[in-house]
C-alpha cells in the first residue's frame, strides 16, 4: 500500500469519527478512535512511537514521541487547538526527516469542519 491510500483510509477514518463525535475532545481521545478504527481496518500502527535523535557521537533514544504510526509508512500527528501554530507543522516535518518517512498528516480535531483541520506536510515524497 502506498502512502497515498494509506492516508485516504486514515482521513476517512477521521472523518467517521468527527462526524460522528465532533470538535472539543482531547487529543487522546481522538487518538485511541483512530487506534481502534485502524486495528477495524487491520492496518497495522504504532501508537506513541519514539523517535530517536541523533546529533554527533550522542544518541537519544527517545527525542521525540509519533502519536501514530501507520503501515510505518505515515505519521499522524493529533491536536485539538483553536488554532494551529507554526512549530505543529516543524514539529511533523522534523519527526519525518528523523524517521526518513514521506508523508505526515496534521489533524486538528477541534474544527467545525474537519477538512479546515488537515494538514498534509511531505518529506520528498514521490507521488
Amino acid at each position: 500500500m502506498t502512502e497515498n491510500e494509506i492516508s485516504k483510509i486514515i482521513l476517512d477514518k477521521a472523518f467517521e469519527i468527527h462526524k460522528e463525535l465532533g470538535p472539543g475532545l482531547l487529543e487522546s481521545v481522538y487518538e485511541e478512535l483512530l487506534c481502534y478504527k485502524f486495528e477495524q481496518a487491520d492496518l497495522f500502527y504504532e501508537r506513541q512511537k519514539a523517535i530517536p535523535v541523533i546529533y554527533e557521537d550522542i544518541k537519544m533514544e527517545i527525542g521525540f514521541r509519533a502519536d501514530i504510526i501507520v503501515e510505518n509508512k505515515v505519521i499522524i500527528e493529533i491536536k485539538s487547538v483553536d488554532n494551529l501554530a507554526d512549530v505543529h507543522y516543524k514539529q511533523l516535518l522534523t519527526y519525518l526527516r528523523l524517521t526518513d518517512l514521506q508523508l505526515g498528516l496534521l489533524i486538528n480535531f477541534n474544527e467545525a469542519l474537519l477538512k479546515d483541520g488537515i494538514k498534509r506536510i511531505v518529506n520528498n515524497l514521490e507521488e
